[in-house]
């Protein structure tokens, strides 16, 4: 610390712990309004949802004939396995290109070359979603309508989808991979261990939770999408007995009958809501069990 000449360290060490209650509470303040706004989030969502939890029930949600809210039918199973096949089709497809790559970038390539191909990536994730969408409904709907019409369908969605998320997974995996100590590499190498090993028994073994993170990032990405499935993936609400069928996910049935949803159809909506966010909850609390587990591991 560099003191000026004649300065008391008593006054300054007092600035010094004024400054850092100052940015105790300033964080502080930050973190308990995102608490309550996803509090709020998910108070208006079970607000929302209560009286068809309470007159419908959930078995009945998931149980029902069909998917007809004016026929008093409220069945989002069909919904539920098409978001859930689409997500982990997607993670399936991506993940290891994603974490190829980022492998790549940290290990086979040199600095320069890493740092243009990694800033064309956080480029990529920026990029709006309708023009993903709309990549999918003119070239990959047409090229899978050749294989089995309409096109629209749940495969073109898991294609487009991967393209989405890559760039979301590939920055953390690539952030996991730079966080493994140095050391570890270097007394390796000095072993003679090769580099594939390296990487494979080192690296992936201190960097999985955070690749784990990375897979959690994309599936919420994928399973909250909108305007990519509302696109491309037909909008028809059935159980998907193949990959070419077309689909219509949780997320799309509330963009697409909101606007006009009134009384049950309404409620109902929100419990789709629901849905939703209780699934991603459930993704986020497993990988920070796997990520305090894996700390565990490699403090003992």
């Amino acid at each position: 610390m560099n003191i000026a000449w004649g300065e008391d360290p008593r006054v300054r060490a007092r600035q010094d712990r004024k400054l850092d209650r100052t940015v105790f509470l300033v964080l502080a303040a930050a973190a308990l309004v995102a608490f309550s706004i996803l509090g709020l989030i998910a108070a208006f969502l079970v607000t929302g949802s209560y009286p068809v939890l309470s007159e419908v029930g959930l078995v009945r949600m998931l149980s029902d004939a069909e998917w007809g809210p004016r026929e008093n039918q409220f069945n989002l199973a069909p919904m539920l396995v098409s978001s859930l096949l689409l997500t982990a089709g997607a993670l399936l497809l991506t993940t290891p290109i994603s974490v190829g790559f980022a492998v790549y970038c940290a290990f086979y390539c040199r600095r320069r070359t890493a740092a243009a191909l990694l800033r064309l990536v956080d480029i990529s994730a920026g990029m709006p979603t309708v023009i993903y969408g709309f990549w999918g409904l003119v070239v990959v709907v047409p090229l899978i309508g050749e294989i089995a019409a309409p096109g629209t369908s749940m495969l073109a969605g898991i294609l487009v989808l991967s393209l989405m998320i890559f760039p979301t997974i590939t920055v953390v995996a690539h952030s996991a991979i730079q966080a493994v100590p140095g050391s570890y590499i270097y007394a390796s190498t000095a072993l003679g261990v090769s580099r594939a090993s390296t990487i494979l028994h080192i690296v992936f073994r201190h960097a999985s939770a955070g690749i784990l993170a990375a897979m959690t990032l994309g599936a919420a990405r994928a399973i909250g999408e909108t305007v990519v499935v509302l696109m491309v993936c037909g909008n028809v609400v059935q159980m998907p007995a193949s990959f070419f069928d077309p689909v219509r996910t949780l997320t799309a049935n509330i963009a697409l009958e909101m606007p006009y949803a009134l009384g049950m159809h309404q409620s109902a909506l929100y419990a789709t809501g629901l849905m939703v966010l209780l699934v991603v909850t459930f993704l986020v609390m497993v990988s920070e069990i796997y990520s305090r587990r894996q700390q565990w591991e490699t403090s003992k």
